[in-house]
């Protein structure tokens, strides 16, 4: 059997090496939920990623809702000041970049979309601000301007772009590309590659470079696990979820004292929901409405309303749930997740309640308390000491009054080992 030369390995080996260390890097990332600050978050570490492996281009891949505006602004300020070229691609088919994803999109060096997909509609989102039609128009305003700025930088369509925050516009790829919003419609990432080897762009700052895609080594952000559970989170109808289930472990440990595992578990859950939805714009009346649910949950257990406050406090719950999220409806807690999560909690929180308050109201029943209001028997003639039958034991008691002896009485008082009893008449 013959073999090879050692040097003849280790030339092709090296060979290899050089070759696939020439190959161009495409280091790819997915944004395919609402736009928040943890997006702003992985998109960062991505691109400093990128730029520290020295990546020739990062391809996001994106398919959201949409977002908040200050998130948005934080991560275009990022992309156009990214030393590698970055490129939106809009897929799979029946994606969409609606929305804060508009503003994503047209801030690339290059905007594509897949066939089947749409983009625009970008009305803004303050974080947690109510906007009246005068600060509506401001800030409608100063978008469409830092948007012109963008577009104008990118060379595409600034009226048609403005349209989108000041009519709510929405265009299909087909119009997004005859109307010089995106430069191509790729149907999946290998023909974008394609369509992209040797196409000359324009870099923000004004400097030209030409890309190289062909036989691209291509690489896939990983988040790493803190940025997931905050990415996981930052869904509205998680952040409830979690609430709820924080608050409901909490209340059973303050009812039922010492189990322990409750109070923790729930105390990590309701942190955690609280965190999340301090990122998120907060309404104030839904923040009311889920405190007067407690209220009324509370007063369910003390009052006999035949279910009327429980009714009412359910119906807040679902209420304050549905109004807490200021945003668009794609950031809003569903109506069918405030329903599955606020019935049984309600039921649950009455019960537990109820259990709590008929413990303390219910007589005591051991120790020298518990003889208050005994019934016995004179088991002698108390006139007015003797001994009584009560409660299964013989007891020396006194009495204020002659008790003759078979006649039934009653404790009223406990005098360490003496009973003090009347006659019950």
């Amino acid at each position: 059997m013959s073999t090879f030369p050692r040097g003849v390995v280790f030339a092709a080996l090296f060979s290899a090496s050089l070759i696939a260390q020439s190959r161009p890097k495409v280091m790819t990332v997915t944004v395919d939920r609402i736009i928040a600050p943890v997006t702003a978050g992985i998109l960062d570490q991505a691109l400093d990623k990128a730029n520290n492996e020295h990546a020739d281009l990062v391809l996001i891949r994106l398919n959201t809702p949409g977002g908040l505006l200050d998130a948005s602004r934080s991560i275009v300020a990022r992309m156009v000041a990214s030393n590698v070229p970055i490129a939106v691609w809009v897929g799979p088919s029946g994606a969409r970049a609606a929305s804060a994803g508009f503003f994503l999109l047209e801030a690339a060096d290059i905007a594509a979309m897949a066939p089947g997909t749409n983009t625009g509609a970008a009305s803004p989102v303050l974080l947690g601000q109510e906007m009246d039609q005068t600060m509506r128009h401001k800030v409608e305003n100063d978008t469409t301007a830092w948007l012109r700025s963008v577009v104008n930088r990118r060379g595409r369509n600034a009226a048609l772009a403005e349209a989108t925050v000041l009519k709510a516009q929405a265009f299909t790829e087909t119009e997004a590309l005859k109307e010089h919003l995106i430069e191509i419609v790729a149907r999946d990432e290998a023909d974008l590659l394609r369509q992209l080897d040797g196409r000359q762009i324009t870099r923000f700052d004004g400097a030209t470079a030409t890309l190289h895609t062909a036989n691209a080594q291509v690489i896939a952000f990983e988040p790493g696990i803190r940025e997931r559970v905050l990415w996981a989170i930052s869904d509205p109808n998680i952040a409830f979820l979690l609430l709820i289930l924080g608050a409901l472990g909490l209340y059973v440990e303050f009812t039922h004292p010492g189990l322990v595992a409750p109070g923790v578990a729930g105390g990590i859950l309701l942190v955690l929901g609280l965190f999340a939805l301090s990122v998120l714009p907060i309404r104030w009346l839904g923040v009311a409405l889920l405190l007067l649910s407690v209220v009324l949950f509370v007063l369910e257990a003390l009052y006999t309303s035949h279910g009327v406050l429980g009714v009412g406090g359910a119906i807040s719950l679902v209420m304050g749930a549905v109004l807490l999220i200021d945003g668009p409806p794609e950031m809003r807690i569903q109506l069918v997740t405030a329903l599955a999560v606020a019935l049984p909690f309600s039921l649950i929180t009455v019960f537990l309640a109820s259990l709590a308050v008929r413990a303390h109201r219910r007589k005591v029943l051991t120790g020298d308390s518990g003889m208050i209001g005994e019934i016995g028997k004179a088991w002698t003639a108390l006139g007015p000491s003797g001994k009584v039958f009560v409660h299964g034991e013989y007891w020396d008691a006194d009495s204020d009054t002659v008790v003759p002896l078979g006649s039934q009485v009653r404790v009223v008082a406990v005098e360490g080992l003496r009973l003090r009893v009347q006659p019950l008449t």
